[in-house]
This record gives structure tokens, sequence and C-alpha cells, in this order.
């Protein structure tokens, strides 16, 4: 499976009906300024304290996106160390799916 992919096969995964679930570790004010539809946001911040919030996703997939994939690399590296398979960072972060995927999603 790949550790890395870009905001547009991210995009085409999920139209295909895979479910794919999204970590979003921006800080809460970040979100306030534009999200994803249907992501769970855990900040990078807190993520040490609750990732057992995730245990769902285990298994995996679970696809960790943030600004533009610096922070949700180190969160996927975590969350490996943890024991979580299938770990995926979305390289790009938010900022590449404004460009790749949805224009209307504001940038910052």
């Amino acid at each position: 499976m790949d550790s890395d992919l870009r905001p547009a096969a991210v995009s085409k995964r999920l139209q295909s009906g895979e479910k794919l679930p999204i970590l979003d570790v921006r800080e809460d004010d970040e979100v306030r300024v534009s999200r994803l539809k249907d992501t769970i946001n855990i900040p990078m911040s807190q993520l040490q304290a609750r990732f057992g919030e995730l245990n769902a996703y285990k298994e995996g997939p679970l696809v960790v996106m943030c600004k533009v994939g610096g922070r949700s690399s180190r969160c996927a590296d975590f969350l490996r160390a943890q024991g979580f398979k299938g770990v995926i960072n979305m390289d790009g972060g938010i900022s590449a799916w404004s460009d790749e995927v949805d224009s209307s999603i504001p940038k910052y």
C-alpha cells in the first residue's frame, strides 16, 4: 500500500466508493478556515493523548492530512509506531487538495 498519496489520488479512491477515512491533524483555527467534508479532526498537538480514539481504523486504511504534508507525515509515522496499519500521508495537504481537486477549498 502507498504510504504517500497526492490529493487527486485520494479523491479518485473516494469517488470510486472506497471507505477512506481522513484524519485532519491541523489545529482548530486552521480547520475553521478550510476543511474537507467528513474528516476526523485531532490536532497534531493532541494526537499523542487522543490516538486511542482512532482504534476503529487501526487495521487501515487511514489518510492523514494537514496544510502541506509535513505535520501529517510525522503524525502518520507516529501512528505506524503505535501499530496502525495502512496509514497514508496525503502529500501536499489541503493546499494541494485546493489545487488538484476542489478550488473552492480556501487556501491560507
